[in-house]
């Protein structure tokens, strides 16, 4: 038996980052949102005198057990610190498809993490309880959390401080995945210098995120609006698109664009593409996801989703139709029985 779980992706609307604190991190301001993009994460589990863990990939940029270092996988580490934290010992198969861009800004190898964390559960029969399982992902890596909980999502502190918001509804969304790439950690460093420059604090930083998620909450929750199954009031119908382009009018941005778009000029004409030149019909929101290198658009339409597509692939970037996916459909669809 084995148990194959779909290990979705993420895009940031919005990303508000401050200078590096004293434990080595940059404290951060989030908007996550998960897309119905994913890879798919294979776990096979069963009792054993000694733990042995065996991770196989089928793209060659994932580190596994057959290049020796697969103990830098995030999905590796999860099921390593998940078995010390349940107590036992096992036998453990991990096994990743690849459908994601690997270091694309999309939070991929974060969810792989969590995607075998929930294999291995469901393999063992044994769950972690809610707040271990967010402690133990906050210790694999920053992002790793927002995919215990799906859908709209604040993220504060270095991003692994995660609360649900009021969901955004399902909308269309096209991402572009350049060829060039961005290093994360060069980015940091630019930004760091930036910022000493302009002499800007995080609270500055991140009191302006926490204010959007302020905006977002209170154009969806109101008195007699539909709740859904995570307990989150929401209202219907023609004001679907309303907390986006409120969001949208407050200035959302991503801190990472200035620098990604000063190292690749390119990938300013990209978000110049999915954006688009025709109001009527262009991109509700763009922007760059994580710190890169892919960039992605939200439209009220299929059909503008799909001219932007267009748009980007004509000018020789690979770009991906898909949608935002709401939290209670990231949980119905979790695992691929």
């Amino acid at each position: 038996m084995s148990t194959r779980v779909r290990s979705f992706s993420k895009i940031n609307l919005g990303l508000a980052v401050g200078p590096l604190r004293a434990d080595g991190f940059h404290g951060l301001a989030t908007i996550y949102q998960t897309l119905a993009l994913h890879d798919f994460v294979t776990v096979e589990a069963r009792a054993a005198a000694s733990t042995r863990i065996v991770l196989t990939a089928d793209h060659a940029g994932v580190p596994r057990s057959e290049t020796g270092d697969a103990e830098k996988n995030t999905a590796y580490v999860m099921v390593a610190k998940a078995l010390e934290r349940i107590g036992l010992c096992a036998e453990i198969g991990i096994h990743i498809e690849k459908k994601l861009p690997v270091q694309g800004g999309m939070g991929a190898g974060s969810a792989n993490a969590v995607a075998a964390l929930l294999g291995l559960e469901r393999e063992l029969g044994q769950a972690l309880p809610e707040l271990e399982r967010l402690e133990l992902a906050a210790a694999v890596g920053s992002d790793v959390p927002l995919f215990l909980i799906g859908g709209t999502v604040l993220g504060v502190g270095r991003g692994e401080e995660v609360s649900p918001l009021p969901d955004l509804p399902a909308m269309q969304c096209v991402v572009a995945v350049p060829a060039v790439g961005v290093s994360t950690g060069q980015a940091f460093r630019e930004l760091d210098a930036r910022m000493a420059a302009n002499a800007l604090t995080f609270q500055q930083a991140g009191d302006r995120l926490r204010e959007l998620s302020r905006v977002l909450a209170a154009v969806w929750i109101t008195d007699g609006a539909e709740s859904g199954l995570s307990g989150i009031t929401r209202r219907t119908g023609d004001l679907a698109e309303n907390p986006l382009l409120a969001l949208v009018r407050t200035g959302i941005e991503n801190d990472f664009e200035e620098v990604a778009f000063s190292q690749h000029p390119s990938l300013r004409s990209t978000k110049r593409d999915l954006q688009g030149s025709d109001p009527g019909s262009g991109a509700l929101y763009a922007a760059l996801s994580g710190s890169g290198s892919a960039l992605f658009g939200l439209y009220g339409s299929q059909a503008d989703a799909r001219a932007a597509q267009q748009r980007v692939q004509q000018n020789g970037t690979v770009a991906i139709l898909t949608e935002t996916l709401p939290r209670s459909e990231y949980w119905d669809t979790m695992f691929a029985e």
